[in-house]
């Protein structure tokens, strides 16, 4: 048998990789001890799940359940916690948060691992607003834990004890692209692909005969947008459109964007969050296009979680957010991939 040169458990590697593992340890410690003292219960949620999520470019680990009759059931290992936490909002919890192991499939990079640690968090009657306060609040949490005054990611830093910028994908589109997003956006949320198109030809960008609107929308956002983000100090993206926002509510005073935000910190997405949607109707319908849309990109789609919309039907009004914390301890850490701060990755698999 064939043993690595150098896997994460020889001892000199580890013993390399340990300050960051301890430190990951009292990061935990210390977001533990800050939602206890704000007055949330934390929950676990079961990573087996009949749907693993209803994102189209999410890839999920399917298994099966075997029945005592030999009978056998489709399950997913969840991508998120989302749909159990939001059950548990229909059953009365009001302030409530996890930190949940998650899987996805096709990942793996500097950023991303195939199994990581989600922080989620949901308040019951709060603005989408009360989030990122949240978030600055848990970004000086982690900095105070870890004795840094900055964070840095390949060259990017930025001080997690400012306040974070706010600012509208409409703004970031206009400033860092010269793209007027939302003249592609009609008052019904309907998008305009051509329009779009034309726009990001004009920024120089690669526009392919069977690209959608969703298609040119994030690769103006990763490659004109995002670099920009979190520099100096955390920035925080809101205000997605419609379409871009599966499981947020439209915002109150424009029907073309949702009430959906992402943290970014040194050019890192760290958080992604919502006002949430609650009326099971359109998120059904909401479902049914993103599965249409996986079904004509990867030739799979996953089964819709009928319990889940029977919660969302008396699910009271809430804001939630999903966190990645393993990124976050790279922040805190100063590590240059996930892996730094996973005390045992995942087996490598061929590419």
């Amino acid at each position: 048998m064939t043993i690595p040169a150098s896997p994460w458990w020889a001892a000199d590697r580890h013993a390399d990789r340990r300050p960051a593992l301890i430190l990951r340890n009292r990061l935990l410690a210390a977001t533990r001890g800050w939602f206890a003292e704000h007055g949330f219960v934390e929950i676990e949620a079961a990573c087996l799940q009949v749907s693993p999520g209803n994102e189209a470019h999410l890839a999920a680990f399917a298994t099966e359940a075997l029945g005592a009759c030999g009978a056998r059931a489709p399950l997913y290992l969840h991508t998120s916690p989302e749909f159990a936490c939001k059950k548990l909002l229909a059953a009365g919890e009001t302030q409530l948060f996890t930190l949940a192991r998650v899987f996805r499939n096709r990942e793996r990079g500097p950023l991303h691992h195939p199994e990581f640690t989600m922080l989620e968090w949901y308040r019951a009657g709060a603005p989408y607003t009360r989030l990122m306060d949240d978030c600055a609040a848990l970004l000086k949490l982690a900095a105070a834990t870890a004795g840094v005054r900055r964070f840095s990611f390949r060259g990017r830093d930025a001080n997690p004890y400012a306040d974070p910028e706010q600012l509208t994908l409409a703004e970031a589109f206009d400033r860092f692209a010269g793209i007027d997003l939302l003249a592609t956006v009609a008052g019904s949320g309907q998008t305009d692909r051509d329009a779009l198109a034309r726009a990001a030809e004009g920024a120089d960008l690669r526009v392919a005969p069977d690209d959608t609107w969703a298609d040119l929308f994030s690769r103006v956002l990763v490659a004109r947008v995002e670099p920009h983000l979190g520099i100096g100090r955390p920035t925080i993206l809101c205000e997605y459109p419609v379409s871009e926002a599966a499981l947020a509510c439209p915002a109150p005073h424009d029907g073309r964007v949702a009430e959906r935000f992402e943290l970014y910190v040194c050019g890192v997405e760290l958080a992604n969050g919502f006002g949430e949607l609650t009326d099971p109707d359109e998120q059904r319908r909401r479902f049914e296009v993103e599965m249409a849309e996986k079904l004509r990109v990867y030739g799979e789609r996953y089964p819709i979680d009928e319990d889940f919309l029977n919660a969302l039907a008396v699910m009271p009004d809430a804001s939630g957010i999903a966190l990645g914390f393993d990124r976050l301890a790279m922040l805190a850490c100063g590590a240059n991939r996930i892996e730094d701060v996973i005390w045992t990755p995942v087996v490598e698999t061929p590419a």
